[in-house]
């Protein structure tokens, strides 16, 4: 049976020291579950950016479809916000938000690790070189998304509760056991970047803290 491209969304935020605990109790009390319960989403993991002096988290989704970032049933948990997440989206700062589909992958799984690299322009997918990137050592899978502007950019209630969104066109995750063989990858692939559009995009390495699954939920598991 021949299925589409499966899709991702990825957030970005800023978070104040001293509102740190609160948001991650929201995401890993409500948010996540809440999100993962909406028909379409599959799984979430939360990961923290390594950048000293910086409380920034990011949420990747993991979708059935490219088209649940525009779906109704997403919408309508993003028109409705509970209190928490007003509480909460009054507080964030730098958020980016992006989503769309996987237009290429090479690897296996998911690492503890993950380096994202923000693409000013749609990602050009190139097999070969996704399969350089994961050749080293101590890396498990990478996975390239072309964002889908018109989806992700629709006006929503919790959209107007911030200060607005930051918008990038692709995203190239490089995905590992630990930073370092994230950064060699890195560092000995850069005709692979050129080729998939990433030459010139900030890498950033980012540590898993948090993961939910739909499965997870449908289990009753508590």
């Amino acid at each position: 049976m021949t299925t589409g491209p499966r899709g991702m969304l990825a957030i970005w935020s800023d978070v104040a020291p001293e509102a740190a605990t609160d948001y991650l109790h929201w995401l890993t009390r409500e948010h996540t579950e809440e999100r993962v319960s909406t028909p379409g989403f599959v799984g979430v993991r939360v990961l923290q950016a390594g950048i000293p002096g910086t409380n920034r988290f990011l949420m990747l989704y993991d979708l059935a479809s490219p088209a649940v970032v525009g779906s109704a049933a997403y919408l309508a948990r993003l028109n409705a916000p509970t209190p928490w997440t007003r509480r909460i989206m009054a507080g964030v700062t730098n958020v980016a938000r992006g989503g769309g589909a996987v237009v290429a992958e090479a690897g296996r799984g998911q690492g503890s690790c993950v380096m994202a690299l923000r693409l000013d322009e749609p990602p050009r997918p190139d097999q070969d070189s996704l399969r350089s990137l994961i050749a080293g050592d101590r890396i498990c899978a990478a996975r390239l998304i072309e964002v889908d502007a018109a989806g992700t950019g629709v006006a929503t209630a919790e959209k107007a509760l911030r200060r607005g969104d930051g918008r990038f066109a692709g995203l190239l995750l490089l995905e590992g056991l630990n930073v370092p063989a994230l950064e060699a990858a890195l560092a000995t692939n850069r005709p692979a970047l050129a080729a998939l559009g990433a030459a010139d995009a900030e890498a950033v390495p980012h540590r898993v803290i948090f993961a939910l699954t739909g499965a997870e939920l449908a289990s009753g598991a508590c």
